[in-house]
């Protein structure tokens, strides 16, 4: 697997800290500006991400003119070149459609200005208290001319915006839960009242910036170093180091050797490997030999949608405390309750009955020309997206494990799919994984990276990068889903 980041780019980041750091890359004297009394500022963080070591997302990758091209369209767009854009560029063809949609979503033409679509993207970032997205859109915000006193809190935004303070909720922890009342409100309150492009439009800036918060705590994002979070003005704590090092990935020896997941032998993570490669083989073979009836495959879909309530994680490793964004939504103890838990019925949602490729996606290009195309892209980029590798191994068929994951973020919003048999999810992700993948998907803010380290031991950071574009990808297909039907049933 290439990584893909490009070299010069890195070599500019990596100067440009070092000058504002006041010392030469070869020196680290910063005399005059003590003299001056300058406060010096330094990165927190060791690169990207929290999660995957700053050397695997720098590697030069000179010879591929794509990465810089993405690069380049990327700092065009934005004016940055932000830590998602450096994690996901693991990813090239994934990254692109990523890239072309956000521009189409929030600068290109559309039915809500350009204030709105930021000050939504806060209100959505800002239910999973992920203030990484909220710091970059407050500014982006800012930038396009949004009113300032709009950031005091949800309450001093028009009250437009208030009124889509219900679905945003609602959409970001109990999707299942929305119906056309929901719409029906928001596109008949007088004055105040949405269009149904308009709302088109929110809803699919909402679901974006929701799966992105799950991708952002997912991989262990680090804040940018202008926001709150990304520097100190403290100084290093190491003798004879110069505090440019540390955005060069100079780190020191005791820094690098932490390994949060335990001490797991390599043995024990290769035959975790060599379980899953031979479990996947002996479904295949279960599929040539019989499939299983209509009714034992709606058992099973129970079966796992049942027990998906059941696996939470026992990690007890605080979460760092993220900046307090609560005033940028209402309701602030309203959160994930599992489908169908404390007796409550919710009846499961048929792909066969609505589903994207034969609904979802015709009302979207219809009441938003292009974005239904954009999405479909990123969709499939994302779920048939495969290099033919698992950990050490090459030439594998990995579509199955794909299907999987997938499907089951699927099931535990409640949607099923009626050729797909539940029973293999079981085989194939264990209970690590499985957590990790609700976490991420369902309380994004509460992913730690022991969680991250604690799946697939053996595999690569650019193969659990992949898992994460597949989560946030289903998540935003499963709340696209509830919501776009929800406004099918108003229409009609």
């Amino acid at each position: 697997m290439r990584l893909a980041t490009a070299g010069n780019e890195a070599y500019t980041a990596s100067l440009a800290v070092s000058e504002l750091l006041g010392c030469k890359l070869g020196g680290g004297s910063r005399g005059q500006d003590e003299e001056l009394g300058i406060r010096i500022p330094r990165p927190l963080g060791h690169g990207p991400s929290r999660f995957i070591p700053e050397k695997e997302i720098l590697q030069v990758g000179s010879e591929d003119t794509q990465m810089h091209t993405l690069f380049a369209d990327s700092f065009a767009a934005l004016g940055r070149l932000d830590n998602i854009t450096l994690v996901m560029v693991f990813h090239p063809q994934y990254l692109e459609s990523f890239l072309k949609t956000q521009h189409y979503l929030l600068q290109m033409d559309g039915p809500l200005p350009l204030h709105y679509r930021h000050y939504i993207g806060i209100m959505a970032a800002a239910r999973h208290q992920c203030s990484y997205l909220v710091n970059l859109h407050v500014n982006d915000f800012l930038h396009v001319g949004g009113d300032p006193k709009w950031l005091n809190g949800l309450e001093n935004a028009p009250q437009k915006l208030q009124n889509l303070g219900e679905l945003n909720k609602v959409l970001a922890h109990r999707p299942w839960l929305i119906t056309k009342e929901h719409i029906e409100g928001l596109l008949k309150a007088e004055e105040h009242s949405w269009s149904l492009a308009e709302l088109v439009h929110a809803v699919v800036l909402l679901t974006h910036y929701h799966s992105l918060a799950s991708f952002t705590f997912g991989c262990g994002i680090s804040p940018e170093i202008h926001c709150d979070g990304g520097h100190t003005f403290r100084p290093p704590s190491v003798s004879n180091y110069c505090i440019c090092d540390i955005t060069n990935g100079n780190h020191s020896v005791d820094e690098m050797q932490v390994n949060s997941a335990g001490n797991v032998s390599v043995s024990d993570s290769f035959f975790e490997v060599e379980a899953l490669m031979e479990k996947m083989k002996q479904l295949q073979e279960c599929r040539d030999e019989e499939e299983a009836s209509q009714e034992e495959m709606a058992s099973r879909f129970e079966i796992e949608k049942r027990e998906s309530m059941f696996v939470f994680s026992s990690d007890d490793e605080e979460v760092t405390p993220a900046r307090d964004v609560s005033r940028h939504f209402e309701d602030t103890s309203y959160g994930y309750k599992d489908f169908s838990r404390h007796g409550m019925h919710v009846p499961t949602f048929r792909v066969q009955d609505y589903c994207w490729e034969d609904h979802g996606y015709s009302l979207v290009n219809r009441l938003y020309p292009d974005v239904g195309q954009l999405i479909d892209e990123k969709f499939h980029i994302a779920y048939n997206l495969t290099y033919n590798t698992m950990a050490m191994h090459k030439d594998v068929d990995t579509s199955m494990l794909r299907r999987a994951i997938w499907n089951y973020i699927h099931c535990m919003f409640g949607i099923r799919y009626d050729d797909y048999d539940y029973g293999e999810i079981n085989q194939l992700l264990d209970r690590s994984f499985k957590v990790y993948i609700k976490t991420v998907v369902c309380t994004p803010e509460k992913v730690t990276k022991r969680m991250y380290d604690s799946f697939w031991r053996q595999f690569k950071h650019s193969e659990k990068v992949h898992v994460n574009l597949l989560l946030i990808e289903a998540r935003m297909q499963a709340e696209l889903l509830y919501a776009l039907r929800a406004i099918t049933r108003y229409m009609t």
